[in-house]
């Protein structure tokens, strides 16, 4: 019969859970990477409204490769199935109060003008 002996198939398995680890580490550092670029950003740019676009784009995508490095490595279980429900949480609080923040510093900043050009309301 033609097949794989049982050392083969242990072997295969290793081969892939190598392959597995090794996308995980790359997705991981691609999070980690978006962190960083994050924090440069939030202290290179000098408008808070740029810092917050900063911020929040680097959190969202951060997070994003972060736990979906995460749930690659653990498998297909129940702490795969709460890591999605953190990814769908943050994914809709972050740019919420992001948006919320945004709107308190148009509405208060007196000198928003030297920033902003601000459309007329009628």
């Amino acid at each position: 019969m033609g097949g794989l002996s049982e050392r083969g198939k242990d072997c295969m398995r290793k081969k892939i859970r190598a392959a597995v680890l090794l996308l995980c580490a790359v997705i991981l550092t691609a999070g980690i990477l978006c962190y960083i670029l994050e924090v440069v950003g939030v202290f290179r740019f000098g408008y808070v409204l740029n810092r917050m676009h900063a911020s929040g784009i680097g959190d969202t995508l951060g997070l994003f490769c972060i736990t979906l490095s995460l749930m690659i490595a653990s498998g297909w279980n129940l702490t795969t199935v709460k890591l999605l429900l953190l990814i769908v949480f943050m994914w809709l609080t972050s740019p919420t109060s992001t948006h919320f923040l945004s709107m308190v510093e148009m509405n208060t900043n007196p000198y928003l003008d030297r920033y902003v050009k601000r459309r007329k309301e009628s």
